[in-house]
C-alpha cells in the first residue's frame, strides 16, 4: 500500500485543480437538478395548453354547428323527438339485438332440495352477480 501511495504525485497545480473540479460539481449539480425539474413541469404545462386548445377547437367546431338550422332541426327531432305539423312519427320499443335481451329464467321445480351452504357466501354471490349481470335497458 506504501508503494503505492508514493507512486502518486500531486503538485499544487493538480490539488487546485482537482479542487475545482469537486467544487464546480458541488455547485453545479443542485443547479442541474432543478433545471430538469423545471423543464418537466415546462413540457407538462405545454401539454396541458395543446389539450385545452384542442378542446377549444372542438367546442368552437360545435358552436359553429348549432349555428346551421339544419343541425338544430336534426338535434330537435333526435333528442326531444319534435316532428312538424302533419309528420307521423312512429316509436320502436325495445328493438334490441336478442343477445343483449336477459336469459330467460328456468322453470322452478316442485320439489324441495336441501343444501348445505353458507348463507352469508350466498347472500354475497347473489349480490355482485345481480350487480353485475348483463341486462337489456331501454334508453330513451
Amino acid at each position: 500500500m506504501r508503494e503505492w501511495a508514493s507512486g502518486i504525485r500531486l503538485s499544487a497545480f493538480s490539488v487546485i485543480m482537482l479542487s475545482l473540479v469537486v467544487l464546480g460539481a458541488w455547485v453545479l449539480v443542485p443547479t442541474l437538478g432543478t433545471f430538469i425539474d423545471q423543464r418537466q413541469k415546462i413540457a407538462a404545462l405545454e401539454a396541458s395548453v395543446q389539450v385545452s386548445e384542442d378542446e377549444i377547437a372542438a367546442l368552437e367546431q360545435e358552436r359553429e354547428r348549432w349555428q346551421d338550422p339544419a343541425y338544430i332541426t336534426t338535434q330537435a327531432r333526435e333528442r326531444l323527438y319534435y316532428v312538424k305539423p302533419g309528420e307521423v312519427v312512429y316509436l320502436i320499443d325495445n328493438d334490441l339485438d336478442p343477445a343483449a335481451l336477459p336469459q330467460e329464467q328456468e322453470a322452478v321445480s316442485d320439489t324441495l332440495e336441501e343444501k348445505p351452504a353458507d348463507w352469508m357466501g350466498q347472500l354475497l354471490r347473489t349480490l355482485t352477480s345481480s350487480g353485475l349481470a348483463d341486462t337489456a335497458a331501454v334508453t330513451p
